[in-house]
């Protein structure tokens, strides 16, 4: 289901994101170089991991979702050295990308490109200067900083080509897609598909009265309760203007007129609040379900729904029609 309407916050996502580019991972088996490092890297105000060698880093990114994504790892290191860490590392199919120092004594011309070929993104040689390491890990911080940036942008955009802008509900395409998917998924299980087609009964009259901005209101406000009123494992999207299709999965046929009846009372029982007071609305459900038909197609579907609606519009609306 998609996020609820209305509610606009930081997601745990991008709470654990930020944790990753504020957190270092300090891989080295000398155990005073680590708490050295561990001190500058605290002062710095970073959150600090400290596994004792390659195979504990390993373990730690592995099966860590709050894994730090600035990795300092020693090259010489037992069970898995630096340098093959690093090409773990960059063999694993990943989101997002770790930032990797790699630390060594040694300060040959070759060391430093084979460091960068095993998928080091830089390379300090020890003895090193803490500016320096502050200096080096602000490049990393800042690289992390931008990909996070551009990962959020992309799921933004993802967002909106799935979404109905204004009431956050999938969209058209989406909503459509996801019942395509439920039919599949119902012939293999043979579990029962009901669909709901929601109509605001009246709806012109609310835009011609109050205007088309209280309209978006009560549209955004019936679209928040439609969405809380179902199951989270239900889908409920905007088929279009002020109608609603919702796909409920796994429901009986009387189940299925509960449901729809629990829906259309919810809407029903309480006034909308709005910019221009408060407006009286109800909904129009048509409701059918499709049990083991194996040739019950998405566009039939659709068409006994929009049939059912059809009938409650014409029984005097605000009631639930079942075919």
């Amino acid at each position: 289901m998609s996020p609820v309407p209305g509610v606009t916050e930081e997601s745990s996502e991008q709470q654990i994101a930020a944790r990753r580019i504020n957190s270092v991972l300090v891989a080295d088996d000398d155990p005073l170089f680590c708490r050295l490092l561990e001190s500058w890297l605290r002062k710095w105000n970073y959150r600090v991991t400290t596994p004792e060698d390659g195979l504990k880093a390993w373990n730690v990114l592995q099966h860590n979702d709050d894994a730090p994504q600035l990795l300092v790892l020693d090259w010489l290191m037992p069970a898995i050295n630096g340098r093959e860490l690093c090409q773990r590392i960059r063999s694993r199919k990943q989101l997002r990308y770790p930032y990797i120092v790699l630390l060594t004594a040694k300060d040959d011309k070759q060391d430093l490109v084979t460091a960068l070929e095993s998928g080091a993104d830089d390379y300090l040689t020890k003895p090193f200067d803490m500016r320096e390491v502050q200096a080096r890990l602000r490049v990393g911080k800042r690289i992390l900083t931008l990909q996070e940036e551009l990962i959020k942008a992309r799921e933004e955009l993802r967002f909106e080509a799935m979404h109905d802008r204004l009431t956050e509900l999938w969209n058209h395409g989406a909503i459509l897609d996801f019942l395509h998917r439920e039919l599949e998924r119902t012939r293999r299980t043979r579990e029962p598909l009901g669909i709901l087609m929601l109509d605001i009964d009246h709806f012109k009259a609310v835009n011609d009265t109050h205007g088309h901005l209280v309209g978006d209101e009560v549209l955004k406000q019936v679209a928040g309760r439609l969405f809380r009123s179902a199951r989270v494992y239900d889908w409920v999207g905007r088929y279009g203007g002020e109608e609603f299709l919702s796909i409920v999965s796994a429901c009986s046929t009387e189940n299925l007129r509960k449901h729809a009846e629990r829906i259309r009372a919810g809407i029903a029982e309480e006034p909308i609040s709005t910019s221009a007071g408060e407006v009286k609305v109800t909904v129009s459900i048509g409701a059918t379900g499709a049990l083991f038909d194996p040739d019950c197609d998405q566009q039939t579907l659709l068409q006994y729904a929009d049939s059912a609606l059809y009938r409650a519009k014409k029984r005097g609306r605000n009631c639930v029609e079942l075919v």
